[in-house]
């Protein structure tokens, strides 16, 4: 039990917005009350739990490449997204009524989430940009021109959708990816009215 709230602890710790550093010796029970009031001052904790901390791996591992596209065919991708976008249940957090122009310029800093909502591709680990995923690439090209969807839409932030675009060009450099517009046959006569067509 011991071992598991020490790997949960900086977890917490940062989902809760603390600037202090849980202490090795907080109980469950400790944890549980920090969870129902929703308090910052968590316990003091000394130089050396400081520095242990420190030298923890940080919060976010590199995942390959392999194994995002293997996520993006497993149930778990399925059940979590449900068939849409990754981008499409996400919402935003801003001050004010209106938006800001530009979305935050980074949503990960030193390994570690630097905002409390992160955008789409920065919340799940398991999402990689490559140009050799394609099927996470073309969930953020338009189907009606073949460009790639603004980040005012997609939400994604200013670092991720760089990447997203470079990614998009190698793929269709690399020919993964087509340049042509898809073609889509229309039904006309939805355009005629039925008195013209007699």
């Amino acid at each position: 039990m011991s071992v598991i709230l020490r790997r949960l602890q900086p977890i917490m710790a940062k989902s809760l917005g603390c600037h202090n550093i849980i202490s090795p010796k907080v109980n469950a029970a400790h944890i549980a009350a920090v969870q129902k009031f929703g308090t910052s001052n968590v316990l003091q904790c000394s130089e050396e739990t400081q520095e242990e901390a420190i030298e923890d791996p940080k919060l976010f591992k590199i995942i390959p490449v392999e194994t995002s596209m293997k996520y993006m065919e497993s149930d778990a991708y399925a059940e979590t997204y449900k068939g849409q976008p990754v981008w499409v249940n996400y919402r935003r957090n801003f001050k004010g009524s209106f938006a800001p122009r530009k979305t935050r310029k980074m949503c990960i800093r030193q390994g570690k989430l630097a905002t409390g909502n992160p955008c789409p591709i920065c919340r799940d680990e398991y999402l990689v940009l490559d140009y050799r995923n394609i099927k996470l690439l073309q969930q953020f090209i338009s189907p009606y021109n073949g460009e790639v969807l603004s980040y005012r839409k997609t939400n994604l932030c200013q670092r991720k959708h760089r990447e997203l675009v470079v990614a998009v060009d190698r793929a269709r450099d690399c020919g993964y990816l087509e340049y042509d517009v898809p073609l889509r046959l229309y039904d006309y006569l939805e355009y005629i009215p039925a008195q013209q067509e007699s």
